[in-house]
């Protein structure tokens, strides 16, 4: 092809492929589309139920509460108008549906109201099944509505002379059973403190939007910081301490943006500083910026067509792809031309078999990275093998209208042993050596992931979030457990069952369940039956306390009640439960639901939470970082799987382009870079994770690269070419640099990918000095002026 005529076909693709990219990129909207939010890291079709219901609670309704803790100076009345305003202003605001004082009872007094309405239907037949049970083992004498009308009576004595009783002596003519006295007993765990005299004042608050969103995030902290100004003109001295997810949602995001266009720009000055110093001429070096660019441009466009979210560690990681991308600019560049004025069609040529397997194989094996469940690992695959693909393309179009594409590099960076000295016995040596590491190393590997080293950590936030809950009543040495179900009664017949099973692992140990206000599915299947078997049993109850010195009409509300519930046609048990929901409101709302998708009932035990029950019990415990954890460890699992296939996938591509012989020397090099790494930490005492396990899959097919080009040399017995150390420089710069970032899992990922590089590196050097003689220095080419 003409010279000319090849520079402008080059230049027309090069221009076409860029316009198209840049035009999709900016359809596809990337700034709208990123996510920081942890819980995109788990898929939307977990499996395992507990899991779905962690992600839903997250994701709804209890991600969206607020706390906040009102600290004002004065006497308490002004205190309190201060908190007032604050709280007036929070009203006003849109970013918020609800707003409520702990200590306004007003809330809990309308449920109360309800449930002693409903207290018929709700309440009396879990009561009636207990008694029915004792009543078949005990087999009395007595007429079933007799024996229940004296047990009645008996408890109603034993009540009435303990203090608590005074408490409720107003509601006992009407509930004379103790139905409601029983309950407010029972459900004590789940109350929420209010201030105490002199202390801050707490209010409660629902978000109106979803706080891991943008627009649940900027109108609430507009709203709070309005809300502290309206009362700091009541009280100047006015300050709050809060706490809600919207707050580490925007603090997160804000310090990942911050660190993501940070080790971008580091990544590829570090990179450029390296192919400068490595390289004559420093303008010409700027050829290479340009495979850089296409590369990470070509890598955002695809990613961001594929998947409707992308989460911001992907182009964190991502920057990885300036150490990487240079790798073909490099391989095409530093290559001298086999004869004095070869084309570049023929160099290209020359140049395609090596460059095609290592680009090919890396993509091959990323490939398989689709096939994962964690959509963080897709997207990490996609990302890096359109990378892959757009810096092997840019490469080649972009030294096709360069004039002369090839440059030396500096004496330095080409230095090798001097004919007839023999470094052989060292080099053995240090292989033998790095051997053994390898094989010994990875058995003392320790492993462990936890979702915190997903994020930058915000010790200041946590630290006033523990502060704020602490005042609401959370602490460390209780255990909050959801039961969920498709249904009120399978949830409910799932709490049964779980509290069965606690009763057992942890005897003496107090629980309360928020779904003791509803009755279990047996007793109210019994209740119909009741309804025929008691017909006398209000007269058995009258004649018992008369019989006990009570008044006989001093409980008529309570016969009337009675005989109203015995004529009206029971409600369904969904409607029931529904209507009871209707009255839970401010905190009260967060310990039961009932929703189309499904219902949970939360239950507080005085214990810590050191073990799950089975998952036929449909409940989980509420402490999503262990939840999680076990999630990214089974993932690991699974990468690991993954890994494994598509490593033997890359090898067994190397085995068919070079033979088994040249293939299974390719391989053994970056292999053996993995397992040195492993071993090497694994003899240091580091703990691993998820991502240590990725970088060594990334690290595997990146290196496998100086593997190729060596052994390509090596069949034309000439020594390895200078672009092997360049690159394996560039990219354990471009991952040195990933090490420096806060986020511990991406600098975990940048600290394994530099150590397998430099490794692969070193054994590429020293199986070259451990040969039977020094190779010839390779005659350098002059280069003409571009």
């Amino acid at each position: 092809m003409d010279l000319n005529r090849q520079k402008r076909t080059a230049r027309i693709l090069l221009v076409g492929i860029i316009l198209v990219a840049s035009a999709v990129l900016y359809w596809a909207d990337p700034v709208r589309r990123i996510t920081t939010d942890v819980l995109d890291l788990v898929p939307n079709d977990e499996r395992q139920p507990e899991l779905v219901l962690v992600r839903s609670l997250a994701g709804e309704q209890r991600a969206k509460v607020a706390l906040f803790a009102v600290e004002a100076a004065g006497s308490p009345e002004h205190r309190q108008s201060a908190a007032n305003a604050f709280l007036d202003a929070l009203k006003k605001s849109d970013a918020f549906t609800e707003v409520v004082f702990l200590q306004d009872t007003a809330g809990r007094d309308a449920l109360g109201q309800a449930l002693f309405n409903q207290r018929f239907n709700l309440l009396l037949p879990g009561w009636l099944a207990a008694h029915r049970r004792n009543f078949e083992l005990l087999k009395p004498k007595e007429s079933w509505p007799e024996w229940l009308a004296t047990q009645a009576t008996h408890e109603l004595l034993v009540y009435l002379s303990q203090p608590e009783a005074i408490a409720f002596q107003d509601i006992l003519p009407k509930d004379p059973l103790l139905l409601v006295p029983k309950l407010v007993e029972s459900v004590k765990g789940l109350d929420t403190p209010a201030a105490g005299s002199g202390g801050p004042l707490l209010i409660w608050a629902l978000l109106s939007q979803p706080p891991l969103q943008e627009r649940g995030q900027k109108p609430v902290f507009d709203a709070v910081a309005e809300a502290l100004r309206v009362a700091q003109t009541i009280e100047p001295n006015t300050h709050i301490r809060w706490t809600s997810l919207a707050r580490f949602a925007a603090a997160s995001r804000q310090r990942i943006e911050g660190e993501l266009s940070t080790l971008n720009i580091a990544s590829i000055l570090a990179v450029l500083a390296v192919a400068a110093a490595c390289l004559r001429n420093l303008w010409k070096a700027i050829h290479l910026a340009p495979v850089i660019l296409g590369s990470v441009l070509f890598a955002w466009t695809v990613t961001m067509v594929s998947f409707p979210h992308v989460h911001v560690l992907v182009f964190v990681v991502g920057s990885l792809l300036t150490g990487v991308a240079i790798d073909y600019g490099f391989y095409l560049y530093l290559q001298p031309p086999a004869f004095a004025g070869e084309p570049y069609l023929s160099k290209a040529g020359r140049l395609l078999r090596p460059l095609l397997a290592s680009a090919l194989t890396a993509i091959l094996g990323f490939s398989l990275l689709l096939f994962s469940d964690l959509p963080l690992i897709r997207q990490l695959g996609i990302f890096v093998s359109a990378g892959l693909f757009g810096a092997l393309t840019f490469a080649l179009l972009w030294f096709a209208q360069v004039n002369t594409p090839y440059m030396e590099t500096r004496a330095f960076a080409r230095i090798r042993p001097k004919p007839g000295v023999s470094y052989q016995r060292s080099a053995r040596t240090l292989l033998i050596c790095g051997a053994a590491i390898a094989l010994i190393g990875p058995w003392f590997l320790n492993w462990h992931d936890d979702i915190r080293e997903l994020e930058i950590p915000a010790q200041g936030l946590q630290d006033e979030a523990r502060e704020v809950r602490a005042l609401f009543g959370d602490r460390d040495d209780k255990a909050v457990y959801l039961t969920h179900g498709t249904t009120v009664q399978a949830a409910r017949e799932s709490l049964d069952k779980f509290l069965t099973w606690h009763n057992q692992s942890y005897p003496n140990q107090a629980i309360t369940s928020a779904a003791q206000v509803l009755p279990s599915a047996s007793a109210w299947a019994y209740v119909p039956i009741a309804r025929t078997e008691l017909s006398d049993f209000p007269v058995a109850f009258r004649k018992t306390l008369t019989a006990e010195g009570f008044e006989a009409d001093s409980f008529e509300p309570f016969y009337k009640a009675w005989d109203n519930w015995i004529s009206t046609p029971l409600p369904s048990y969904q409607a029931m439960a529904s209507s009871l929901t209707e009255n839970m409101h401010g905190p009260l709302s967060m310990i039961f639901s009932i929703s189309p998708a499904g219902c949970w009932f939360v239950s507080v035990a005085q214990h810590t939470a050191d073990r799950d029950p089975p998952a036929e019990l449909s409940t989980a415990s509420s402490n999503q970082l262990e939840n999680l954890n076990r999630l990214f460890s089974r993932y690991r699992t699974s990468a690991l799987h993954l890994s494994a296939l598509g490593l033997g996938l890359v090898g067994l591509s190397v085995f068919l382009l070079y033979g088994f012989k040249h293939g299974i020397r390719i391989f053994a090099v970056p292999l053996g870079a993995c397992l040195f790494t492993f071993g090497l930490m694994g003899l240091t005492g580091q703990t691993l994770n998820l991502f240590h396990l990725l970088g060594a899959f990334l690290g595997v097919c990146l290196s496998h690269n100086y593997s190729i080009f060596s052994a390509e040399n090596e069949v034309r017995h000439e020594e390895p070419p200078p672009s092997i150390r360049l690159s394996a420089f560039c990219t354990a710069a471009s991952f040195g640099v990933l090490t420096l970032s806060h986020i511990p899992v991406v600098s975990a990922l940048g600290a394994t990918v530099s150590l397998i590089v430099l490794s692969a590196l070193a054994i590429v050097e020293l199986k070259t000095l451990a040969g039977p003689t020094p190779l010839p220095e390779t005659r350098s080419t002059p280069t003409d002026n571009a």
